[in-house]
């Protein structure tokens, strides 16, 4: 529990800093192409396309969900992969990959992957806008429970942020464990409701899919878009249990970063 509040200390502390170094990544990042920083736009409008052209319009029929369109339904969950796949693969391998910054550093190890996390923060939410506005004219205006995002945004980056302290600090130590990062998290986008529904499965096995906290915000998103209520509030029960999972992997992963990291250098 010591490791939890110095990490959290350490984090308060170098928000300015973590700030200033995630735009310094997302621009050098994208300095070599004509378009900038809009590729971290069209990349995944892009899939979002191809996603709809195979699962909504090939499998399905161009049918909707519960009288949603499917574009719609898949938008207003898949928004969320956007920012958690490459902040979760990208943060995971942040502190081996920057091995210059670890030797000469004078701030903590710890801001290095929330830096690389919050570098994907911000397309995320120019996506959430373009979703939000595409919603406006579809039938989906801006309602009051569009005000349950900042809680849902936050609650998402706890969960990355917790996950990651975890993954680039086994990352250091063993690095198979960055190719397993990478293999498992492509089959959470199958695993997760992103672009079908769960309604067809037993109720065991829908039970055992809410396991993946994932799954709480992808719900929690379409709530807000649809304005289909408080779900925070409505699943209270797996509101807990959301808080709970991250409060667990924030735990560990401090522990596990305090632990080992004066032995970074040496293992890089």
């Amino acid at each position: 529990m010591k490791s939890a509040v110095l990490i959290c200390k350490e984090l308060y502390q170098s928000f300015y800093l973590i700030r200033r170094l995630s735009v310094y990544e997302i621009k050098s990042k994208n300095k070599n192409n004509y378009l900038g920083i809009a590729w971290e736009i069209i990349n995944p409008l892009i899939f979002i396309a191809i996603y709809w052209f195979v699962f909504g319009y090939g499998i399905r029929g161009n049918t909707g969900v519960e009288g949603v369109p499917f574009l719609n339904w898949m938008m207003a969950g898949i928004t969320i992969w956007f920012f958690v796949q490459p902040a979760v693969t990208q943060g995971s391998k942040s502190i081996f990959t920057k091995i210059k910054m670890v030797a000469r550093m004078n701030f903590p190890t710890s801001a290095i992957p929330t830096y690389v996390i919050f570098s994907k923060l911000y397309p995320h939410l120019a996506l959430m806008v373009i979703v939000g506005i595409y919603m406006q004219f579809t039938g989906y205006p801006v309602n009051m429970y569009y005000v349950q995002f900042p809680y849902f945004l936050f609650a998402t980056i706890a969960l990355v942020v917790s996950f990651v302290l975890i993954s680039s600090t086994l990352t250091v130590l063993i690095r198979d464990i960055q190719m397993f990062i990478q293999s498992s998290i492509r089959v959470m986008l199958y695993l997760t409701p992103f672009l079908w529904t769960t309604d067809s499965l037993p109720p065991a096995i829908q039970s055992a899919m809410q396991l993946n906290p994932l799954y709480y915000l992808v719900e929690g998103y379409r709530a807000a878009y649809f304005g289909d209520g408080w779900y925070f509030i409505d699943q209270w029960e797996y509101t807990l249990y959301f808080w709970g999972t991250v409060a667990v992997f924030f735990i560990i992963g401090a522990a596990l970063h305090v632990r080992f990291r004066r032995h970074f250098v040496d293992f890089l």
